[in-house]
C-alpha cells in the first residue's frame, strides 16, 4: 500500500543524503517532487515514481511556505 504524503510533510528516505541526514521536507508537488534536506538545506527534484520508491515513512508535517 503506498504511503500518503502531502505538501510540507517531513519524510524519511531509504538512503541518506551526502550530509548524513535522511529526513526531507516536501516543498513542491506535481509530476515531480521537490525536497529540501533538513540537514544541509540542499534541495533536489525527483520524479514522483522515483520518490514513491525512495520514501520509507512520513514523519510529520511542518507548517510554512517556501518559494522554489
Amino acid at each position: 500500500m503506498p504511503l500518503s504524503y502531502e505538501l510540507h510533510d517531513i519524510v524519511q528516505l531509504k538512503k541518506p543524503h551526502a550530509c548524513g541526514e535522511n529526513r526531507w521536507w516536501i516543498i513542491r508537488m506535481g509530476m515531480d517532487i521537490r525536497l529540501k534536506c533538513l540537514g544541509c538545506e540542499h534541495s533536489v527534484l525527483l520524479p514522483r515514481s522515483k520518490f514513491d520508491r525512495a520514501v520509507r515513512k512520513v514523519l510529520g508535517h511542518q507548517a510554512g511556505e517556501e518559494s522554489d
